[in-house]
């Protein structure tokens, strides 16, 4: 039987700091390559080319410098390096490289965005843990206008030119 080394690598992503990608097997879609549909990572994952559709990774899943992803995500760590539009679920931390670029909503443990980093869309940031279900429905509902009738208030201004009106 042969064993099978696996080296612990590194990524530049091309926005600064390089990333850990562990001793496990990882998940890669090449920069040439392209798919959609529903994409499930068992550990880490790394797309570095086309993507649209659903993402569940159960371990770190970092979006390339050149990629674009058109998907919602779900993962523990999630890091951007490219672009993804679409809606994020990330369990313990969300990164925006200096080159990332990120058009949705998220909801996630903790953020880090470099500068540079760019996110037009609603980030909700959950310390004590991403809950499980979507937010209650008072927090995702838009807030309910109010009608409130106002009296009219008297004129004191109105008041005293018509009285001083009277002497001159």
């Amino acid at each position: 039987m042969t064993e099978t080394a696996v080296e612990t690598g590194v990524l530049n992503t091309n926005g600064g700091a390089s990333e850990p990608l562990g001793a496990e097997p990882k998940t890669v879609l090449a920069r040439d390559d392209a798919l959609s549909g529903k994409l499930q990572i068992k550990g880490t994952g790394v797309v570095l080319g086309n993507f649209t559709g659903h993402v569940e990774c159960d371990g770190d899943l970092l979006i390339g410098p050149e990629a674009h992803v058109e998907a919602d995500i779900r993962s523990s760590r999630v890091t951007i390096a490219g672009f993804v539009r679409g809606n994020i679920v990330a369990a313990s931390r969300l990164k925006i490289m200096t080159t990332g670029r990120l058009e949705g909503d998220a909801r996630v443990g903790a953020l880090v965005v470099q500068e540079g980093g760019v996110h037009h869309g609603v980030i909700r940031v959950y310390p004590e843990g991403v809950p499980e279900s979507p937010a209650s429905a008072a927090e995702e509902a838009p807030a309910r206008s109010t009608v409130v009738a106002l009296k009219p208030v008297p004129d004191p201004v109105g008041r005293v030119r018509k009285f001083w009106g009277e002497f001159f």
